[in-house]
């Protein structure tokens, strides 16, 4: 039996992702590990099919946390029964190299996503080159790896000629039957991370110009940002900021809304060449979404149909695309069939065949 380590920064109870892929991994015959961060305000863990370690931390966030923490997870790593360790992202990988190269143990490369390339990493030239710097330092010498879309394993390959599978952020299938009576009429939803990069800036204005309700479930970076926005326009009774939800809640949260978000700024190529969890998960809800056209996104629609693409994420652009199938009975009830329709086949249950023939074959 293979022993694996995962390591995250973030809290273990939210991040659905790899709850997946650890849980499917445990379900073939891996014994797992997934470590991350405990927070002051971090729930309870829930019981899991793979084992679960939370570092707590005294600084919380910065260049501090990110020391404290890969010093923690050194230690950590340094004295656990291993096969494979796996940096998810690069704020973990430096202390999975140094473990794996000390002890000679297998070292995978998990790329959630272009991390040097988000906004509120190449908008700050000091904090750019830092990641750049663990980037090209450590990438190279993770010659086993996968991403989650295909630009991203070309953009690795291109920069330090490593050859990734691709594991895209598909949900697990699950019943939605009975939920087509349960919609709130007009409620818009997004769910995920409050982080720069993710258009709160023009979303929230525009919904000056529609006639619903945003709820908004997540925190990040721009949750206290997004909290002064929504006084500055005044829209308290219109916008709500839920915070945390547990992943379990959302799949009976998420069904019920009429209408979702996936807007990101072109403000880096992560943003830009993205392929996030909230696509799926809408479409996993059979939730019409209005989504940016860009590449990877655009790839899955024009396929699959699912969604109302914007070219830009102006205010006026969106309010527009909101009002549209809010207004629009004929493509709403067109784009909702295509996603209740076409949800199998943009399922976990199909995609984690890459994932075990990669650690079967590691």
């Amino acid at each position: 039996m293979k022993r694996i380590i995962f390591t995250v920064t973030n809290d273990l109870c939210y991040d659905q992702r790899m709850q997946r892929i650890c849980a499917s991994l445990a379900a073939n015959g891996f014994d797992v590990t997934l470590a991350g961060r405990k927070l002051v305000q971090s729930p309870h863990l829930t019981p899991q099919a793979y084992h679960q370690k939370r570092l707590f931390c005294l600084f919380t966030k910065g260049i501090l946390f990110y020391a404290e923490y890969n010093l923690r997870l050194f230690f950590w790593l340094l004295f656990q029964p291993v096969d494979i360790i796996c940096a998810i992202d690069l704020d973990t990988i430096l202390p999975c190299y140094a473990v794996s190269a000390l002890r000679r143990k297998k070292r995978v490369y998990d790329a959630h996503e272009l991390f040097t390339e988000q906004k509120e990493i190449v908008t700050r030239p000091f904090i750019h080159k830092y990641w750049l710097l663990i980037e090209k330092f450590t990438v190279p010498k993770f010659s086993l790896g996968y991403t989650v879309n295909q630009f991203i394993a070309d953009e690795l390959y291109r920069r330090y000629q490593v050859q990734y599978g691709i594991v895209r952020n598909m949900p697990v299938l699950y019943d939605i039957a009975g939920f087509e009576n349960k919609k709130q009429s007009g409620y818009i939803i997004y769910q995920g991370a409050v982080n720069e990069g993710r258009s709160f800036e023009t979303l929230i204005p525009a919904m000056q110009q529609v006639n619903a309700q945003l709820h908004i479930y997540g925190k990040g970076n721009f949750f206290e940002a997004a909290e002064q926005l929504i006084i500055k326009y005044s829209l308290q009774d219109k916008v709500i900021l839920h915070g945390y939800v547990l992943p379990k809640d959302l799949k009976n949260i998420t069904p019920t809304a009429s209408i979702a978000v996936t807007l990101f700024e072109q403000t880096g190529l992560n943003q830009y060449y993205s392929l996030s969890n909230r696509f799926f998960d809408y479409i996993m809800a059979g939730v019409p979404q209005v989504c940016v056209n860009y590449p990877e996104y655009k790839i899955i629609n024009d396929v699959y149909d699912i969604a109302l693409m914007i070219n830009d994420t102006t205010s006026s652009t969106i309010a527009n695309a909101l009002n549209t199938l809010l207004n629009d009975a004929a493509l709403y009830k067109h784009l909702q069939h295509n996603c209740v329709t076409n949800r199998k086949h943009l399922s976990w249950q199909q995609e984690e065949k890459y994932l075990l023939d990669f650690y079967h074959a590691c």
